[in-house]
């Protein structure tokens, strides 16, 4: 018996590809050459995992089978496929487990995804010794990576950068007030996630019935463009990303908000290009300001971060590849 696996991720395959390939796992069809078989679609991956007889065979079964299902010709995709044999098989599953395969490096949704897979796939009786013990040994690969190493630490994004920093002046964020300004795209992102943590989220734009729009999208408030500085002082972080040439906020705008505030911290997230804040306001006792230069910085930092711990991680992951092997052939007579 031999373990395969045939996909395509972000590295390989466009999305608008991928997303033709989203597989509907119930479908896919045993036959005298796959005896065992998990599938893992994410927004970012497409992977079959398959015990065969033969390696060469069960993969070209697989590839016949996604032509037929999705009505593409093989010339279409098959050239965006990998392919990967017992051992490699093995090592790119727990890459991925690792999330060393991810699009951002240490990000700790695919292992849940992972193991979502392999569940349904168990549930469902398309496993046997070989996947359960495999996805299983992935699983605490995924685990042990995250644990041991440091792969995971820091915000890789600016938004999550941007929330790692709120956290950091106010402790926790619940119950915090957040201003958006403009409706730039990573202003929603990051208001994402503060809202995650009981944040009330209000609104503003030029055009009142954009800012009625992304209020919509968190059960916010939305607020007219002109009463923007009667708000400040209720608001604890103001996200802004607008398409202004000019600063919309100025340091002789806010320099007697402070009293009104009781002199409570004010976190000024400017992520617009051309800046929407003035500098100086972060010279202000109790104002905090970051710009995208300085969000992008702590980015980087922790990107090269987790990029030292890449080694770390991959002696993890060939220890582990012979402890599978180990195991394997205590239990079943592989060949």
């Amino acid at each position: 018996m031999e373990i395969i696996v045939v996909g395509a991720n972000h590295k390989t395959m466009p999305v608008e590809l991928r997303e033709r390939l989203a597989i509907n796992k119930a479908s896919f069809p045993f036959n005298e050459d796959i005896k065992e078989m998990v599938i893992l679609s994410t927004c970012n991956r497409v992977e079959v995992y398959a015990v065969t007889t033969n390696a060469k065979e069960g993969t070209a079964r697989i590839i016949d089978f996604l032509s037929q299902y999705y009505c593409l010709k093989k010339v279409e995709f098959e050239t965006y496929l990998y392919s990967y044999q017992n051992e490699e098989a093995v090592r790119h599953l727990f890459k991925v487990a690792a999330s060393l395969d991810s699009m951002v490096v240490g990000e700790p949704q695919i292992l849940g995804q992972i193991k979502s897979a392999y569940e349904e796939a168990f549930k469902t009786k398309r496993t046997g010794p070989y996947l359960n013990n495999l996805f299983q040994k992935a699983i605490l690969v995924g685990k042990k990576v995250r644990n041991q190493t440091e792969i995971g630490k820091g915000a890789v994004t600016v938004s999550f950068a941007a929330v790692k920093l709120a956290k950091k002046i106010f402790g926790e964020l619940d119950n915090k007030k957040i201003l958006i300004i403009g409706a730039g795209k990573m202003s929603e992102e990051t208001a994402k996630y503060l809202i995650a943590n009981k944040s009330s989220i209000f609104a503003t734009n030029r055009t009142y019935e954009k800012a009625v729009e992304i209020a919509a999208k968190f059960s916010g408030r939305a607020i007219k463009f002109d009463e923007l500085f009667n708000i400040l002082p209720e608001i604890d972080i103001v996200i802004s990303s607008t398409s202004a040439p000019h600063l919309i906020i100025k340091k002789e705008d806010i320099k007697n908000l402070m009293p009104l505030r009781y002199y409570k911290p004010l976190f000024f997230i400017d992520i617009a290009v051309p800046r929407d804040i003035d500098p100086d306001i972060g010279n202000i006792d109790g104002i905090y300001l970051y710009n995208i230069d300085d969000l992008q910085a702590v980015v980087q930092s922790n990107i090269k971060l987790r990029q030292k711990e890449i080694t770390k991680c991959e002696t993890i992951i060939e220890k582990e590849i012979k402890e599978f092997y180990r195991i394997l052939h205590c239990l079943i007579n592989y060949d």
